[in-house]
């Protein structure tokens, strides 16, 4: 779906009458205050181009795959706006009568109890939202033939959750169907849903959210985006991707210490992500300590004299050590068969890349003649369940609240987006079929190819 003015309009229960319990500025002539009347914006391209502004202008650099249509009649792309998140001046729900429940689905990911927290003790101290559930396992606590039931949260709870790493409310992976987990919202009197996850657990919050509106049933589904591999569309970047980013390069530089610690040492290291390479490609500039660095959006060749085998051979001889960094969806088109089966989320699985090329480099120097010893690594669970660093912390907390706030003024169907280092309101059916990928062309991968010196592979 491409984007336009039309279906970047955010969903709205109904009128907002109830004077907001906050104790924020008001709107006045003099500026905005405290309170975010709808009427604030965001321009999604902030770049301006003379004569070029409208006819391909960037916006975001490694959002390629965001189409924007320039049809007659519509906003060009440089005048696109977003909706500003944040607290309004009045709400549609009334806190003593409101009941809420946060799900936390898919894999883990540093900052998911931060957000649990943070969405609890908004809710309740500053809002005065007395009742508010932890739905257990994912979608499945939806369900009440297949999940349990949910718990009451409540302050000594939440109190130190944010210390520890995963959810302390299970998760698990998979969408429920939409009329029975209505049915669960209307008959427990859940008015606000908060769903914490990626794009599966999103494209499930839309199907909630419509099921909903077709009943006429007044409940606030809001996303709270969780992606460690930082691949949604309009989120500049998710909480979780920094830690990953920090963890992963601790690996890294272990892995250069081993390769440097012996004669014709090469360090693999497998970090996380499927079909985005933005973990690889921060941690390899976070590191400079990696040699090659492969990631899904630019295949490279594995044999001939410029292919990655025979340049790592080189290196070798060369150096006498190497670091290559490879994202767990690189290199799928080198397998003989394509994987075609998905787990619950609906994510295609891959061909263990990190084994494949840990076996070819043996080989092909094997072949050569020239002794190698690799050092394997794959961190991706530890990276997963640390707790947040202080970063991500923020940011877990600010997007919080922010759904809070848009919950509470009656918005549904809407992810918390982070856009230009602002937090905006993005209806969940404008992006659901979009994707953000790490570009070739892009300032991230250029920077990449600077700190390696590896090949510039480009697709053939």
């Amino acid at each position: 779906m491409a984007l336009t003015t039309e279906n970047l309009i955010v969903p709205n229960l109904g009128p907002r009458t109830i004077r907001s319990p906050l104790q924020l500025s008001t709107v006045d002539g003099d500026g905005l205050g405290n309170f975010v009347p709808d009427a604030a914006r965001i321009l999604y391209d902030i770049e301006r181009i003379p004569g070029k502004n409208g006819k391909g202008s960037r916006g975001d650099a490694e959002t390629r795959s965001e189409k924007v249509e320039e049809a007659p009649g519509q906003t060009p792309r440089d005048e696109l706006t977003l909706e500003k998140a944040g607290p309004r001046e009045h709400i549609f729900f009334d806190p003593k009568t409101t009941k809420a429940a946060i799900v936390t689905c898919g894999g883990l990911c540093p900052g998911l109890n931060n957000v649990i927290r943070s969405v609890y003790v908004e809710l309740h101290f500053n809002h005065g939202v007395s009742e508010v559930l932890g739905i257990r396992y994912g979608y499945q606590g939806l369900n009440p033939a297949k999940g349990p039931p949910p718990i009451r949260l409540s302050v000594e709870f939440v109190d130190d959750i944010h210390k520890q790493g995963g959810t302390v409310l299970g998760s698990s992976r998979g969408p429920e169907d939409p009329k029975v987990v209505v049915d669960f919202l209307q008959r427990e009197n859940i008015q606000l849903l908060f769903c914490v996850g990626g794009d599966g657990t999103q494209r499930g919050a839309h199907q909630i959210a419509a099921e909903a509106q077709r009943r006429g049933a007044r409940i606030a589904v809001v996303g709270i985006p969780k992606t460690i591999d930082n691949d949604l569309p309009l989120v500049s970047r998710s909480f979780g991707y920094g830690t990953a980013l920090e963890k992963a390069r601790e690996v890294i530089d272990i892995a250069h210490v081993e390769a440097k610690g012996a004669l014709n040492v090469v360090g693999l290291v497998k970090l996380m992500g499927r079909e985005a390479g933005f973990i690889a490609a921060g941690a390899t500039l976070a590191s400079q300590e990696v040699n090659f660095t492969l990631i899904p959006e630019v295949p490279f060749p594995l044999g001939g004299e410029n292919g990655f085998l025979e340049t790592l051979k080189r290196r070798i001889v060369a150096r006498q050590h190497a670091v290559v960094v490879v994202a767990e969806g690189a290199g799928q088109n080198l397998f003989e068969q394509d994987r075609k089966d998905c787990d619950a989320s609906g994510n295609r699985k891959m061909n263990d890349i990190g084994v494949f090329l840990k076996d070819k480099i043996a080989a092909h120097f094997a072949a050569a003649g020239v002794p190698v010893n690799i050092k394997y690594m794959d961190p991706s669970y530890i990276i997963r369940g640390v707790p947040a660093n202080g970063d991500d912390a923020l940011l877990s907390n600010a997007m919080a609240r922010s759904a809070v706030h848009a919950a509470m003024a009656g918005k549904t169907d809407v992810l918390i987006g982070f856009w230009h280092n602002t937090f905006i309101h993005v209806p969940i059916a404008a992006i659901v079929d979009m994707s953000k990928r790490v570009s070739p062309e892009g300032a991230l991968w250029i920077g990449v190819l600077e700190a390696t010196g590896q090949p510039r592979w480009r697709r053939t």
